[in-house]
């Protein structure tokens, strides 16, 4: 399984968790606090686009210093990068 995969697989857990509750601002806002990292995942024209909505300090120490940290993590589908940038800047 690729990390493309697995973060596909997260993504439909969450849409499931969002469309199954109640709330779903809740829900999503819950998504978002229980993680460390979350993930905005969306169409691009090379396959998946990335975008961190939580979590970019983590992933830079890790990155910058090859330190091996423990975190929780999740993806959101969007449909644009620009949704995810949006969603970043209102959870945060």
């Amino acid at each position: 399984m690729t990390e493309f995969d697995e973060l596909r697989q997260l993504a439909a857990q969450t849409r499931h968790f969002i469309n199954s509750s109640g709330d779903e601002a809740l829900a999503l806002r819950a998504i978002v606090h229980a993680h460390d990292v979350v993930l905005g995942i969306f169409p691009a024209s090379d396959g998946l686009g990335l975008h961190v909505i939580k979590g970019d300090a983590i992933l830079r120490q890790i990155a910058d210093h090859g330190v091996h940290v423990d975190y929780s993590h999740t993806a959101i589908a969007l449909q644009t990068r620009e949704q995810a940038v949006t969603l970043q800047r209102l959870l945060n």
